[in-house]
Parts: structure tokens; C-alpha cells; sequence
């Protein structure tokens, strides 16, 4: 078997808070380097005898495919399980499951609503544990979007994120964390009701005065002059189905479109989105399409840092 020496073997990633920049670096390089080696071809069998429980109460489309593709590729073995086929939360609690996983598998990936299931399967299991997505927090879609801005711009520090659209949402919460983290300047445009909360944005801005980066939110245009890149994101999450007609009518000016794009004053701003879009809500097809879009990029960047990810951690 392929030896790798897992930097931080037996952690788990729950959010970005407790991950200095140093090591969310580390595995942005081990990011890079697998996918040299996926591009070049190589085929590695790091993962031979490991198996992953991949738990999803929520639909996936990248996720799901990153983690069984990474795992496979290296010669480990996924086992799906979806709320109809194990008892979470259910039957069974939380932390009885965890501990039966915990005996039998490598890690534990867990893509689900509530944040306080992710945090005690990590609890209770003594095995790493991922977070694939919950209502608070993105941080694999988050790593990956750093991968796709370093790849474009090399250097992060000082770098300018706008978030368009509704700031409370998990995608967002990730970004602010990590590049508040890592130096890049994170600005939200929103409307002021959907503005991130107070709490998380107190504990961003003390990452964001060690860093050096600059944490802002803003509801007129002029937040985004000068912008590296404009990130958006559905303005209806999964289980928010109810809000549509609301969501689609305050967030409406906060579209990113060809005039958005052109205020940033900026000819190689780039556009990402961490998929799937509604083309003609949050962002225009013009610009979904166009030569200044990351997605397919970042979407790739997905598989690349998940199998960094457990790498590092298994």
C-alpha cells in the first residue's frame, strides 16, 4: 500500500474556525498535488483498505460524486447511506450511531440540516468526521473555492470577495470564515435584513484583524468597485422552498448580471457560484457562460480538495 503521512490524521472539519492558515495552506498544497496527479493520470491506491460512511439527508450532486469519485480513485471503499437506509436521529440517536460507525469505518462524511449532528457524530464516533454541508456551514465547498481563486490569482492575501446575495446562508458563512483566515478581503452585498448575523461576524472580524483582511457588508453597489471575483449563491436553500416568492423580490437587485460585473471597475473579475444555479434569478446566463466564469473550475475543485481533505485527515 501507498504510504501518505496525513498531516492532521484523526481530526475532523466541522467549519473553518479552529483551522489556522498555515494549515488550511497545507491542504490547499496537497490540493494542488493530487490534481497534477489526476491530470497527468496517475493512479494511486492511498485509501486501500479505508471506507468512508458517506451520511446524506440532503441531495447532492457534487458533493456525493467528489467523495465516492475520491475515495474509489484511491482504493478505498463509500458506503452511501441516505436517511431511508439508517436509523439518524430516528430509531436511533445520534451519538448511538456515531459510536457504531466509529467501530467500523474510517471516517464519516455527513451532509444534513442541523450543525449539531455533524458536531456530535465527531463527539461520539473518535474518527474523523466531514462536514459535507449543514444549514450553518459549506467548509469543503469553501476550500475549493479557495483552490479556484489561487489558481486564477496566485497570491490570496488581499484578494477581493463580494458575496451577492442573501449573507446569512452556509456558503457564505464559510467564505467569510476562511478568508478571514487567510487575508482576503470578504464583502457581503445584501440587503441589510439578510446580512450575515452579528455573532458570526464578531468572531470573523478578530480572524480578520490578525490577518490583516478586511470583513465588510453593504446593500448599494458601490461595495463591489474593485472586486477580484463575485461569488452568488440559489437565494432559496433547500428547506427555505416556502420563502421563494419573498427571496426572489428583495434579493432581485442584488443579481449579478453584465452591469454588475462591470461595476467593479475590474476587466479580470471572475464569477463563481457553488452550483446548482437558477440561471435568471442570482445570476444571468450571460454571465454564468461567459469567459470571466470559474464554475466548472470550482465544481472540478470540489473532488480536488475533498480527497485533499481526507487525505490529510484519515
Amino acid at each position: 500500500m501507498e504510504t501518505f503521512k496525513a498531516p492532521f490524521k484523526g481530526r475532523s472539519l466541522l467549519n473553518w474556525m479552529d483551522w489556522t492558515a498555515s494549515e488550511i495552506n497545507t491542504l490547499l498544497d496537497i490540493g494542488f498535488q493530487v490534481k497534477a496527479e489526476a491530470h497527468r493520470g496517475e493512479i494511486h491506491q492511498r485509501f486501500l483498505g479505508k471506507t468512508v460512511a458517506l451520511i446524506f439527508e440532503k441531495r447532492s450532486t457534487r458533493t456525493r460524486s467528489a467523495f465516492e469519485t475520491a475515495i474509489g480513485e484511491e482504493g478505498g471503499h463509500p458506503v452511501f447511506m441516505s436517511i431511508e437506509d439508517i436509523q439518524l436521529g430516528g430509531k436511533e440517536s445520534i451519538k448511538d450511531t456515531a459510536r457504531v460507525l466509529g467501530r467500523m469505518f474510517s471516517a464519516i462524511e455527513f451532509r444534513g440540516f442541523k450543525q449539531k449532528y455533524v458536531d456530535e457524530l465527531a463527539e461520539y464516533s473518535k474518527i474523523p468526521v466531514i462536514n459535507g454541508l449543514t444549514d450553518d456551514f459549506h467548509p469543503t465547498q469553501a476550500l475549493a473555492d479557495l483552490m479556484t481563486l489561487k489558481e486564477n490569482f496566485g497570491e490570496l492575501k488581499g484578494r477581493k470577495v463580494v458575496f451577492c446575495g442573501d449573507g446569512r446562508n452556509n456558503v457564505a458563512r464559510s467564505l467569510m470564515i476562511i478568508a478571514a483566515k487567510m487575508g482576503i478581503d470578504f464583502y457581503v452585498f445584501s440587503p441589510e435584513e439578510l446580512f450575515p448575523d452579528k455573532k458570526i461576524l464578531e468572531i470573523c472580524k478578530v480572524f480578520a484583524a490578525e490577518s490583516g483582511s478586511k470583513i465588510e457588508m453593504g446593500s448599494k453597489i458601490d461595495i463591489v468597485k474593485n472586486a477580484d471575483c463575485l461569488y452568488t449563491d440559489v437565494w432559496v436553500s433547500m428547506g427555505e422552498e416556502t420563502l421563494k416568492e419573498e427571496r426572489t423580490k428583495i434579493l432581485a437587485p442584488f443579481q449579478v448580471n453584465q452591469n454588475l460585473m462591470n461595476e467593479t471597475g475590474k476587466k479580470d473579475t471572475i464569477f463563481m457560484h457553488c452550483l446548482p444555479a437558477v440561471k435568471g434569478q442570482e445570476v444571468t446566463e450571460d454571465v454564468f457562460e461567459s469567459p470571466a466564469s470559474r464554475v466548472w473550475d470550482e465544481a472540478e475543485n470540489r473532488k480536488h480538495s475533498i480527497k485533499a481533505i481526507m487525505l490529510a485527515l484519515i
